[in-house]
């Protein structure tokens, strides 16, 4: 399956991260946040008009920037 940027997800949906396309500090940033390659994440809620992303990562929720997740790329997991 082909890689997606996060902020092509829908609400509900589960992806593994697999990569960042964006500069050094924007992944340490992110890094920092617990975004890291092989780490399962969900979407929770989508602001309008490109605004922020809240994501479930391991047992907390955060917000992150629409043009920060366009830089993360994830592999979107099937649920059956």
């Amino acid at each position: 399956m082909p890689l997606k940027n996060l902020s092509n997800l829908s609400e509900g949906e589960t992806a593994v991260i697999e990569q960042f396309s964006a500069e050094f500090t924007l992944q340490s940033r992110l890094v920092e946040m617990g975004l890291l390659p092989g780490v399962s994440i969900r979407i929770l809620k989508k602001a309008p008009f490109r605004g922020p992303i809240e994501l479930k990562i391991r047992n907390y929720e955060v917000s992150i920037r629409y043009l920060d997740a366009e830089q993360i790329l994830v592999q979107l997991i099937k649920v059956q």
